[in-house]
C-alpha cells in the first residue's frame, strides 16, 4: 500500500514537472515565431496579429464564462465579474505589457535571436533588482551569487556580439531589448500585486489584459496603415501562432503550479530554460554563428538564474 502511494505521488510530480517543461518547450518556440514572422515585416502587424489570436480565443471564454459558469472546464476559464476599478488596473497592465512587447519585437526583428533572447533572459536579475530597491526586500548570498554571474556572462556577451557588429553600448535594437527586459521585470512585479493584492485570479488577468491590449493596439495599427513609408505587409503563418503559442505556455504553466504538490522553486527555473530551445532554434534554423562563444554565455546566464530561483 505504502508502494502504491508513493507511486501515485510520483506520477503526480512528472505531471506537474512534464508540464513545466512543455510550457518551457513552448516559450522557446514562441520566440522562434516572432523572429520568423519579423524577418520581412514591420514590428506593427505582427503584434498587433499575435495578440489579436490570442484575445480571439479569450472572446468566447469571456461569454461562456458570463452565461454559463458552472459548465466551464477549469475555474481558470471563469474571467468574468470584475469590478470598474478591476478593469482599470488591468487595463494599466495591457499598457505595461504592451510596451514591453513592443520594445521586445523591435529587438527580435534587429538582432540574431541567439543574442537577442538570452539578453530577455536577465529578466530575473531585473526583477530582484527592482524589488530591492522598491519593496526594501533582501536577496539571500546564494541570489546575490546568481546576479553576479549573469552580470559576469551578459558582460562577456558584449564581446561575442561584437564579432557580429554589435556593439551593446551603443546598438539601439539591445538597447530596445533590454527595455523589453526591464519593462517585463516591472509587469512581473505588477503580477505579484494583482494575484496576492488586489486577489485578481490568473486567468482573469491574462484574459482581459489580452483583449484590452488588442484595444490599444488599434490606433498603432491604423497609423501604420496610413504611413506612406511603410513597409508592406507579407502574411505569414507565424503571426496568429505567436499569440496561441504564448497563450498555451501560460496556460500549462498555471496547470503546473495548481497542483497541490507542484513546487514553484523548480517551476520556476525550468521556465527559464526557454532560452536554451530559441538559442538553438536561431542556430540551427537560421545559421546564426558563434555558437560555442555564445552557448557558453547563454549556459552562465541559465545558471545565474538558477541561483535566483
Amino acid at each position: 500500500m505504502t508502494s502504491h502511494f508513493a507511486a501515485a505521488r510520483y506520477v503526480r510530480r512528472v505531471s506537474w514537472l512534464l508540464l513545466s517543461i512543455a510550457s518551457a518547450l513552448l516559450l522557446g518556440f514562441y520566440d522562434f515565431f516572432k523572429k520568423a514572422a519579423l524577418r520581412h515585416n514591420e514590428v506593427t502587424p505582427v503584434l498587433f496579429g499575435s495578440v489579436a489570436a490570442s484575445a480571439a480565443v479569450w472572446l468566447p471564454m469571456v461569454a461562456w464564462s458570463k452565461f454559463s459558469p458552472d459548465t466551464l472546464p477549469s475555474e481558470f476559464f471563469h474571467v468574468t465579474g470584475l469590478t470598474p476599478r478591476e478593469h482599470l488596473l488591468l487595463f494599466a497592465k495591457a499598457a505595461l505589457v504592451g510596451s514591453s512587447w513592443l520594445c521586445g519585437y523591435i529587438g527580435i526583428r534587429m538582432l540574431p535571436l541567439s543574442i537577442a533572447t538570452p539578453i530577455r533572459a536577465t529578466g530575473p536579475l531585473w526583477t530582484i533588482l527592482l524589488a530591492v530597491l522598491l519593496f526594501h526586500e533582501s536577496p539571500a548570498p546564494r541570489q546575490w551569487l546568481g546576479l553576479t554571474v549573469i552580470l559576469v556572462s551578459f558582460f562577456a556577451f558584449t564581446f561575442v556580439g561584437r564579432r557580429e557588429g554589435i556593439h551593446f553600448h551603443r546598438d539601439k535594437a539591445v538597447f530596445f531589448m533590454i527595455g523589453a527586459t526591464v519593462l517585463g521585470a516591472l509587469s512581473a512585479l505588477y503580477d505579484k500585486y494583482l494575484l496576492q493584492t488586489a486577489g485578481l485570479s490568473p486567468g482573469k488577468v491574462q484574459a482581459w489584459f489580452t483583449i484590452d491590449l488588442a484595444l490599444l493596439l488599434v490606433p498603432s495599427l491604423l497609423w501604420w496603415k496610413r504611413n506612406p513609408d511603410r513597409q508592406p505587409f507579407r502574411w505569414h503563418w507565424a503571426v496568429p501562432v505567436i499569440g496561441l503559442t504564448l497563450l498555451a505556455a501560460d496556460i500549462l504553466y498555471f496547470m503546473a503550479i495548481s497542483q497541490p504538490d507542484a513546487l514553484i522553486s523548480l517551476i520556476s527555473p525550468v521556465r527559464r530554460t526557454s532560452v536554451i530551445v530559441s538559442f538553438l532554434l536561431g542556430i540551427v534554423l537560421f545559421g546564426e554563428k558563434h555558437v560555442v562563444a555564445k552557448g557558453l554565455c547563454v549556459a552562465g546566464i541559465v545558471g545565474g538564474v538558477l541561483m535566483l530561483s
